[in-house]
């Protein structure tokens, strides 16, 4: 198509007519409905108008020069491979961050069974019918939304203004039903701007995102979890306890206008595990272009002098590649670490709470960006109010069947910075605790005399007498032969130390250890004492299997 007309003065009939040829285009390649995204400079392809208005945009303000290439409008990069012309696309000085935001939270959806080339272009209309449906009603709200300005002339859309008085509510801590409040308050002296009448409304606008979590009761003795085979149980099949909390206490939560028959219908459970599913999470990595770049930088960066910046310059990634070629073989396959610790979440000492939030580390990334927290992955909240113990493998297992799944099977992923799907998979290769935590989360004993997980049933503690603490002073046997520390007696334990250090156990030596053990969940085989360690060694009867 002649082009020549993009650089001309606005008042001459080629303009007119070549801008005419742009919107017959536009408009039978890019239209949702009977709008289209306007190009001019006060738009920036970023607010969505009818042919009219736009029309008028591009008469009063030039039409981009640098914007010669449709790609935001239906037209296909046909230029891409040539190597004799070069193609200057045109960017928004002003790109908006909710569009962008919006089409990597769906743009993967549009890929999935459909072979997408690499210079192939999918018109938003094309994608609404290649989703599902429930997807295609949320993107296609979220669109609209996005295009509703709060008000005329506000630099705002609905969408944008909701998203970032969310932000400041979850960095500022405030709560609903304050949120609520402000949005009352606002809505009561902007009449005319598009406000959700309370903070519940807004929730559902942002929940489209298709990040949510999954409830799933639990036992209130922790015993087992209320879901798959056991979804529908009233009682615990272990310790009989009831799933819900007792009727009294239910009803405290409920609104008092309710009526008598509706309170005895509604439960409520008496405690619920909050589980974020992995793999939407991880797939969500792949459709943000900018991240998508990185989940590769493992394999790709070339400064592998030696020096340890980064897991993959350990000893255990190079072994985890050479015992599983496979799965290394593709650099986008993710490496997690999990890294989990009570805290109280009410900030004050004096109330007996504690949580367990589960936090999935994507090692993939370079060290500048995978210990930052908006690329952490939350993948569970255990409950309170008493600390779980090594009753934490009954809320483990929705994560620890996802991890299987996504290291046998795996998980059709798009990549959109190759423009590709392939099959993504992962591995949990590293837990990050400190020493109490390494209790509950492996099952290791910390409270004896061989508590020392290196040494294993090789350790010599020494209990001090008067502290009544145990201390581990065997970290001589891992220095030289030769070493001046090995003599000194009287600066140690007054022995001169002649051991060699101790053996690496192997994945089957430790299997061996604790195949053996039998593990009985809940509070009340605690308080039976079935639960208590045999106190012989760090592996007891409360090790996990």
């Amino acid at each position: 198509m002649d082009k020549s007309w993009i650089g001309m003065p606005r008042n001459t009939p080629e303009y007119v007519i070549g801008l005419n040829q742009f919107l017959n285009f536009a408009f039978n390649n890019a239209a949702i409905g009977d709008k289209i995204k306007c190009p001019c400079p006060k738009c920036g392809s970023r607010k969505w108008q009818t042919r009219k208005i736009v029309f008028n945009h591009l008469i009063d303000k030039p039409f981009p020069k640098t914007y010669v290439t449709w790609f935001m409008h239906g037209e296909m990069n046909v230029l891409h491979n040539s190597r004799n012309r070069e193609v200057t696309q045109y960017v928004s000085p002003t790109e908006n961050p909710v569009e962008l935001l919006i089409n990597e939270a769906f743009g993967g959806l549009r890929h999935e069974g459909v072979d997408v080339g690499p210079s192939q272009v999918v018109g938003e209309e094309e994608m609404l019918h290649d989703m599902p449906a429930s997807n295609n009603k949320d993107l296609f709200e979220l669109l609209g939304d996005g295009r509703q300005e709060l008000y005329e002339g506000s630099k705002y859309s609905k969408l944008e203004f909701l998203l970032k008085l969310y932000h400041i509510k979850c960095l500022s801590g405030l709560s609903d039903k304050g949120m609520t409040m402000i949005l009352d308050l606002l809505k009561d002296a902007f009449k005319f701007a598009k406000i959700p009448n309370s903070f519940y409304e807004a929730k559902k606008t942002i929940k489209k995102l298709c990040l949510d979590y999954i409830k799933i009761d639990v036992c209130p003795n922790d015993c087992m979890l209320y879901w798959e085979d056991d979804v529908n149980a009233e009682t615990c099949k272990y310790c009989h306890t009831s799933r819900w909390k007792p009727e009294n206490e239910s009803n405290k939560d409920y609104a008092p206008t309710t009526s008598k028959k509706q309170k005895k219908k509604r439960k409520k459970p008496a405690k619920i595990l909050r589980y974020f599913p992995l793999k939407p999470r991880l797939q969500r990595l792949f459709m943000c272009s900018k991240i998508a770049e990185h989940m590769s930088w493992h394999a790709e960066d070339s400064n592998k002098d030696g020096t340890i910046r980064h897991p993959r310059d350990g000893e255990a990634w190079k072994r985890f590649n050479t015992t599983f070629p496979e799965f290394a073989s593709d650099p986008r396959n993710v490496r997690l670490g999990l890294a989990s610790d009570g805290f109280n979440p009410f900030g004050t000492m004096s109330t007996n709470y504690s949580i367990w939030p589960v936090v999935l580390v994507p090692y993939n990334l370079p060290p500048w960006l995978c210990m930052k927290q908006p690329n952490f992955i939350l993948s569970m909240i255990i409950p309170g109010p008493r600390t779980a113990g090594n009753n934490i493998d009954v809320y483990l297992q929705p994560l620890i069947k996802e991890l299987n799944e996504l290291w046998r099977e795996g998980v059709d992923t798009f990549d959109s910075s190759k423009d590709e799907m392939f099959r993504m998979r992962a591995a949990l290769m590293w837990i990050v605790s400190d020493f109490p935590g390494l209790d509950i989360l492996s099952g290791w004993n910390t409270h004896t005399g061989l508590a020392c997980p290196s040494c294993n049933f090789d350790a010599e503690p020494c209990r001090l007498r008067h502290s009544r603490k145990w201390c581990f002073i065997g970290h001589r046997r891992f220095l030289g032969r030769n070493h001046k520390f090995r003599l000194m007696r009287h600066r140690f334990d007054g022995n001169v130390e002649e051991r060699t250090p101790p053996k690496k156990l192997s994945g089957s030596d430790i299997l061996q250890q604790v195949k053996d053990i039998s593990v009985t969940f809940g509070r009340q085989a605690e308080l039976s004492g079935k639960r208590k360690r045999n106190g012989k060694g760090g592996v007891g009867e409360g090790a996990t299997q």
